[in-house]
């Protein structure tokens, strides 16, 4: 369920470029079958009768209370696109989402979202947020997805839901994380922080202090180097669209969980020996578009390795154990795709037993270069 989860929060995208509404209809669905196993579990002598008196009175709070120019149902208030300067307020208490994109709203104050303890979802995507009240999210226990993207904040709010397992801050003008900055989050899957002025001196040390998150997203910033102080947890980092240069031993040295790895659109030229042999249960790797002359050397010793992109660099020549183990046993996962196309190496120079470990021809994308 957590991969699941975690594979549909993904495929919201994490480094568009442009500000994309978010349908929470999908995620109220999701809630929904969170909800209906969640009652499965409980005890079956439950008074029925207090069941519709509750779902009585949910329903005549929603239409009743609806703030103007809002549209509502039972568990979704939807303010999107109205102008608004400020969270409105009657917001229902019994409110589970609260879909506030696309507003001018640039200020979340202490009470915006007071008595609201049963929130799951918060989306207050693409407002002019500069300024979060320390208490904003004081008793949200239940709050599950903070989408703050496309705002203006300068630094991590205070105080963040202890329950969260989604963040994004994309596109805000984020240029520093503080120390213990996510300190008691220990429940996140997601943490979305790219296309934010963020470089390397920047992020404190301790800043990722109890954080166990499974994917880190700091595409599109200012970062000359992998940073070395992120979570041990995470699966998935997604680094392109930086300035990283190079990728030595001690950048991948914390990160054995890793799964994949994207470095893609840097100005990478150099990849020490023993550096890809730090992460053993990496799947895929996005190192194209960047500056390499050779292939990465330890790629052979991956067992696991089905993706690896190596397209547009300035690769002259390819060996014939660049990929394969000498010994065909010691891959457990056959490759699905290996890209090498716009590189300088010709095509038919590469001996064909080089890619004796990948699983059909279609896994091979090769090609002329041309300047």
């Amino acid at each position: 369920m957590r991969v699941v989860l975690l594979l549909c929060l993904l495929a919201l995208g994490s480094s568009s470029k442009h500000y994309k509404p978010v349908n929470i209809m999908d995620f109220l669905r999701d809630y929904d079958v969170m909800m209906a196993d969640s009652r499965d579990d409980d005890d079956d002598d439950d008074d029925d009768n207090d069941d519709d008196d509750d779902k009585n009175s949910f329903y005549h709070d929603h239409y009743g209370n609806c703030p103007i120019g809002c549209h509502c149902s039972p568990k979704v208030v939807q303010c999107s696109d109205q102008g608004l300067i400020d969270v409105p307020a009657k917001i229902p208490d019994h409110t589970v989402m609260i879909d506030l994109q696309n507003n001018d709203i640039t200020e979340i104050k202490e009470d915006d979202f007071k008595g609201l303890d049963n929130l799951y979802g918060l989306f207050l995507i693409n407002n002019k947020i500069s300024k979060i009240h320390p208490r904003a999210f004081k008793n949200m226990n239940h709050l599950r997805l903070l989408y703050l993207s496309y705002n203006m904040l300068t630094a991590i709010p205070a105080n963040l839901p202890p329950n969260v397992i989604e963040l994004r801050f994309h596109e805000n003008r984020i240029y520093k994380v503080q120390r213990d900055a996510f300190k008691g989050l220990n429940k996140l899957h997601v943490l979305e922080l790219g296309a934010n002025p963020l470089a390397n001196n920047g992020i404190e040390l301790g800043a990722f202090n109890g954080l166990s998150s499974l994917y880190v997203g700091m595409s599109e910033s200012r970062l000359t180097a992998i940073p070395k102080d992120l979570p041990t947890s995470i699966t998935e980092l997604n680094l392109e669209y930086n300035k990283i240069i190079k990728v030595e031993v001690e950048d991948l040295i914390r990160y054995k969980n890793l799964q994949r790895l994207n470095l893609a659109f840097n100005q990478i030229k150099f990849v020490e020996n023993g550096s890809l042999a730090k992460v053993p249960n990496i799947r895929e790797i996005h190192l194209d578009n960047n500056s390499l002359k050779k292939v990465p050397p330890g790629l052979n010793s991956l067992r696991y390795l089905q993706v690896i992109f190596l397209h547009a660099n300035k690769i002259t020549s390819v060996g014939i154990n660049d990929f394969c183990p000498i010994r065909y046993g010691n891959k457990k996962n056959l490759y699905s795709g290996i890209s090498l196309f716009a590189n300088p190496v010709k095509y038919w120079d590469i001996h064909p037993a080089t890619f004796r470990c990948v699983g059909g021809r279609r896994g091979i994308q090769l090609g002329n270069f041309r300047k």
